[in-house]
């Protein structure tokens, strides 16, 4: 993967985690599903794990981190074999594979059971989440695609 190809991918990541952000503290901040809280519940298994207290600002930190980087670079990397003909189909294909492994490895690892169901709040945190990802993947999809058509505009 060359250099170019490495900063597509994680300005797209930091596309898709800002816009992923913003979605999130919107949530907070209309006060939607309000026993739904996946970074709170995150920061828990964190203070567990390590024997101590958890900063509230590492479980955002750690998911931008992820979004922006980690996943960027998968995505960039994976990009040309995802289906879809725009940035924003393979965005969606790329957040519904995400939205799987979330709901069958994430949730069940915070014991809110397979897709978040133990909340109590029925489908609404899965379908939430779905959304969450979606975002996320498709203004990333978007972004990695712009800048792709930037490159090939500007030559060689």
């Amino acid at each position: 993967m060359d250099a170019n190809r490495i900063w597509r991918s994680l300005a797209a990541g930091f596309c898709g985690s800002a816009a992923h952000s913003g979605l999130m503290f919107l949530k907070s901040w209309v006060g939607l599903l309000p026993s739904f809280h996946p970074y709170e519940d995150l920061q828990q298994m964190l203070s567990h794990l390590v024997g101590g207290s958890v900063n509230p600002w590492v479980p955002w930190a750690l998911s931008f981190l992820n979004g922006a980087v980690v996943l960027g670079i998968l995505f960039g990397r994976t990009y040309r074999l995802l289906p879809g003909r725009s940035g924003a189909a393979k965005g969606f294909v790329f957040g519904a594979f995400g939205w799987i492994m979330m709901g069958v490895l994430f949730f069940p690892m915070l014991d809110r059971g397979f897709f978040a169901t133990r909340v109590g709040l029925g489908v609404l945190p899965a379908l939430f989440s779905l959304l969450m990802l979606l975002t996320y993947s498709i203004i990333m999809g978007i972004a990695y695609s712009a800048l792709c058509q930037k490159k090939s505009a500007a030559g060689p």
